[in-house]
């Protein structure tokens, strides 16, 4: 099951009572790709997470910057760290920051996917350090193409 890291002060639904389809408690096995989300929207996290498992990815749910390192460091492996770039507390160049300087995962690739997106926001964003950029509303035909190319290496940068 994904966990939530900051308190609920909007009475969001937690992950428990979000009907995802596949296995979204443990990873099947050491080989599964784990993708952490970070995402304060619920709706726009459920999309992520069953574009995800179409893949067989697992993902893990965070809903604000606050304690996504010492989250993050309780994952023996990330894959790819989808971060928002607007989040309650912290935005996602804070907490791209403090992954790059404290995190056991520093070297992870970081994609910032946001509704922000523009020419002069990707940039922000590549010269803050993030290893690709997804705008919104994120595409469900492309998605999938995306995220592999990103695991595979290859540097995304798309406004939509």
């Amino acid at each position: 099951m994904a966990e939530e890291t900051s308190p609920n002060p909007t009475n969001t639904p937690h992950t428990e009572d979000i009907p995802i389809k596949g296995n979204q408690t443990t990873p099947q096995s050491s080989n599964q790709t784990i993708v952490l989300v970070v995402e304060d929207n619920v709706l726009n996290f459920v999309l992520i997470a069953r574009m995800l498992n179409v893949l067989g990815v697992h993902c893990e749910w965070k809903t604000s910057g606050y304690q996504v390192v010492e989250s993050a460091n309780t994952l023996p492996r990330i894959d790819l760290i989808l971060l928002d770039i607007r989040l309650p507390y912290e935005d996602g160049y804070a907490v791209l920051e403090k992954i790059r300087q404290s995190s056991i995962h520093k070297d992870v690739k970081i994609v910032a996917i946001t509704a922000e997106a523009s020419p002069g926001q990707m940039n922000k964003a590549k010269q803050a350090g993030f290893d690709g950029f997804l705008g919104k509303p994120l595409d469900p035909d492309r998605f999938p193409d995306q995220i592999q190319r990103i695991l595979s290496g290859e540097p995304v940068w798309e406004l939509s």
